[in-house]
């Protein structure tokens, strides 16, 4: 992480839930067990993201904290879980002082595949975003957002009304001018008020080249973050990208 600060990163995101260790996966039997399946935060896990956050503090570096990853919200057993793991994270990062964590809900919520339970899905997650925003502790809340795919819809009204700042994902186009399309959608989507936009997952790099993904969010005034999933993935190429 020191290195990361030293090469000028400022942002990372951070799952509870964890990741694909494999890149992309087109199953996760593996149990992440961050959270009981009632919704309760584990110790164990809690301490580890501790840890983390803890030392993001000290090198001045923002976590983006994404509360559930697809492949594992199976294991909450419903909505109420749901809601409770959301409610035991905001209390704990919230309890905790620091001042540096973004909340994520979850990741990726338009690729409808990806999650079983619908609360989590494109269509219903700002009532997530909401909840989150309703937790306070001595008269102060998070900040909250999710994140989209750049697949359709790319992003709702109502999950733009409610998150304090967009999240949107560069996988999924091999085209870096479809960065600076996707800001201009969110802007022009009815209800937009200015907020801050932010690639934070992009697994197209291509920096020796003339025009890259990066070039294309930043001159689009976005913040742009890169995902690698390493050299060898179980997801196949698109017919764009061969």
């Amino acid at each position: 992480m020191p290195q990361w600060k030293e090469d000028g990163l400022d942002a990372f995101t951070l799952g509870v839930q964890g990741g694909s260790p494999q890149g992309y996966s087109v199953e996760q039997p593996w149990d992440n067990a961050a959270f009981t399946p009632e919704g309760a935060l584990t110790a164990a896990y809690r301490e580890r993201l501790e840890k983390i956050i803890e030392e993001a503090d000290r090198l001045g570096l923002v976590v983006i904290l994404d509360i559930f990853y697809h492949g594992q919200d199976h294991r909450l057993r419903d909505e109420p879980a749901i809601r409770r793991a959301i409610t035991e994270v905001c209390v704990w990062v919230l309890r905790s002082g620091w001042r540096h964590v973004l909340i994520e809900i979850a990741n990726e919520v338009n690729w409808h595949h990806h999650y079983t339970h619908s609360l989590i899905k494109a269509e219903r997650v700002h009532e997530l975003i909401a909840h989150a925003k309703s937790i306070t502790h001595e008269g102060r809340r998070l900040l909250v957002s999710t994140s989209f795919l750049a697949h359709p819809p790319l992003i709702t009204e109502r999950v733009l009304a409610e998150a304090d700042f967009v999240l949107l994902h560069g996988n999924g186009t091999p085209a870096p001018d479809r960065l600076r399309e996707m800001v201009e959608e969110v802007k022009a989507t009815p209800g937009y008020t200015p907020k801050p936009i932010m690639f934070n997952e992009d697994d197209h790099f291509d920096f020796d080249r003339p025009h890259h993904h990066m070039k294309a969010a930043l001159a689009a005034s976005a913040s742009w973050g890169y995902f690698d999933p390493g050299s060898v993935t179980t997801d196949p190429p698109s017919a764009d990208d061969r």
